[in-house]
């Protein structure tokens, strides 16, 4: 195993199980969003995202309550170091996927949790149509939207039932393929 899976690993054991605001653990949801990758037959990589796009959560907390407002740049920034940028991108941009959805989908806008709809605001708010287009041009845009569907329903108790360590092989093989590549 690559050290700095072991790494996160441990950093998930130390500090995963702060809430920010949601009614599961940093934990929970990291394990809960990979599941619904795996159920939608993603590749290694978007399976890798899913389950650390919140990892700028715990490597840099600044709000006691909703966690770090800057979470997406901070987590795609530490892993970029490692992982790919199928990995690394759409963690980048999935909290511009949430303002994008917002401004795109009212019924998205409305079924918002709280601390979701305090991040909104201090993350640009809702995009206008330029905003929208640019985002949309983006590499990794169709990704972001797919991790931030499964952000908003990985909130639930039980839903995948399985502890963190049992996604980590999909991290070795999003390393592994950037290596082979």
């Amino acid at each position: 195993m690559y050290q700095v899976v072991e790494k996160i690993s441990q950093l998930f054991d130390e500090q995963g199980s702060h809430t920010y605001g949601e009614n599961v653990t940093q934990t929970e949801h990291a394990v809960q969003c990979a599941e619904l990758a795996v159920r939608a037959n993603e590749s290694a990589e978007l399976v890798s995202a899913a389950l650390l796009h919140d990892i700028g959560h715990l490597l840099a907390t600044t709000d006691v309550a909703f966690g770090n407002y800057k979470h997406d740049a901070v987590g795609a920034t530490y892993l970029a170091e490692f992982f790919p940028a199928a990995v690394t991108e759409p963690i980048r941009l999935h909290a511009q996927a949430k303002r994008y959805l917002c401004s795109t989908e009212s019924q998205y806008l409305t079924d918002l949790s709280a601390a979701s709809l305090d991040s909104l605001q201090h993350q640009g708010g809702l995009m206008n149509e330029d905003e929208q287009l640019e985002f949309m041009r983006l590499p990794f845009a169709r990704q972001a939207i797919k991790l931030r569907r499964w952000d908003d329903e990985g909130k639930v108790d039980e839903l995948s039932g399985r502890d963190f360590d049992h996604y980590l092989p999909y991290l070795t093989d999003s390393i592994k393929n950037e290596l082979q590549a």
